[in-house]
């Protein structure tokens, strides 16, 4: 079965040591949109990329930590996506959200007769 419709998506650019009460932020991004019953949320880890202050984030093989860029990847409708926006306000204190309005495709099993 294909499903098809508008949404909204919201893209989250943070960083990889970026934290929200003591927890990696995607994670509890990632978590406030269950709790808020998002239909999912997908976080990617750039290889390479920057920011605001114009440092470059890249991988290293030898370094403990190199605070890779992330993005978070959130679609659902127009309405829950804007009852998470005040949640970001709280939550991100240096990052980038993008909005954009999206056309769906969402395939599902068919139901078995």
């Amino acid at each position: 079965m294909k499903l098809v419709g508008r949404a909204k998506m919201c893209r989250i650019y943070i960083g990889e040591e970026d934290e929200w009460n003591g927890n990696p932020l995607h994670e509890a991004i990632v978590r406030r949109c269950r709790e808020l019953d998002i239909a999912g949320a997908t976080v990617c880890r750039g290889i390479l990329g920057y920011g605001a202050n114009s440092r470059i984030h890249r991988q290293k093989i030898f370094a403990l930590s190199v605070d890779l860029p992330l993005v978070i990847t959130i679609v659902d409708t127009e309405e829950k996506i804007a009852s998470l926006l005040p949640v970001l306000d709280e939550m991100v204190g240096e990052g980038l959200v993008v909005l954009s309005d999206v056309d769906v495709i969402k395939y599902t099993h068919s139901p078995q007769r």
